[in-house]
């Protein structure tokens, strides 16, 4: 059912993001009516620094990143919903063009463009940009879906979609360390999956992906023209599928 009062509300799945999360709280205030924090258990500063802007923070078990997102978008009560990872900041001319569509009305759905930084510098190429994402909608008329990564949202009836001016400014990771263990987390994630829908996975597959990943990565891509930073996104997304067939071969020892 919608929600009936008119306004956003942005909602936030966290843990442990007190590193990144004022700079996206901060330009939300911009835009939102209220914020909604759906925080599963942080050991940092999280939960105090979405309390010190105002946020209603709900401590719950990690259900995955659907899961937990639409448990976010229930508690929500205004009659949109913007949806936003605490590593991502409205810049500038989206927060403008969010408070001027609240002025003139909220019409169906919106996509915002995402700007992917990674070590500090924008990816403009390596199929990293431009990265439209669905994130601004009506409450109650959209679900998230995906268990494991790259959740989708879906829309449960027809609607209007527009494209927002500005950017979303995605810091995906600051440094190599951290990229490298985002990659190998999802690659993790990614081999569970294929074990629960009983799929298989062998070291040559694993090898020819690799080799077809840092391929598409680098010129089909043209993450070329990233100069040394799209080389090390080709070179670790490679390096991901390695990864996968290891954990694959870990769970299936475990199993």
């Amino acid at each position: 059912m919608a929600k009936s009062a008119q306004g956003i509300s942005a909602v936030l799945i966290t843990f442990n993001e007190a590193r990144k999360l004022r700079a996206t709280l901060r330009a939300l205030e911009n835009v939102a009516d209220e914020i909604v924090v759906m925080d599963s258990f942080s050991t940092d500063e999280t939960v105090q620094i979405a309390e010190e802007f105002g946020a209603t923070v709900y401590r719950v078990e990690w259900q995955g990143y659907a899961k937990t997102k639409n448990l976010g978008n229930s508690k929500a009560s205004c009659s949109h919903i913007l949806s936003v990872d605490a590593d991502e900041v409205l810049d500038e001319e989206l927060i403008h063009s969010i408070q001027e569509l609240k002025r003139s009305g909220l019409i169906g759905a919106y996509l915002l463009n995402r700007k992917n930084f990674l070590e500090g510098k924008w990816v403009k190429h390596s199929g990293w940009y431009p990265d439209r994402k669905l994130r601004l909608f009506p409450a109650g008329k959209a679900i998230w879906e995906g268990d494991y990564v790259h959740e989708n949202l879906h829309l449960l009836e027809e609607m209007m979609v527009s494209d927002l001016p500005g950017h979303l400014l995605h810091h995906t990771a600051t440094d190599a360390e951290e990229h490298l263990r985002t990659i190998r987390k999802y690659n993790e994630l990614q081999a569970r999956r294929m074990i629960d829908e009983g799929r298989t996975y062998n070291f040559l597959k694993s090898i020819g992906q690799a080799i077809s990943t840092f391929v598409r990565c680098l010129l089909i891509r043209r993450g070329y023209l990233d100069g040394m930073l799209g080389w090390k996104i080709a070179v670790r997304s490679a390096r991901g599928r390695i990864w996968r067939f290891r954990s694959y071969q870990k769970l299936i020892r475990e199993a």
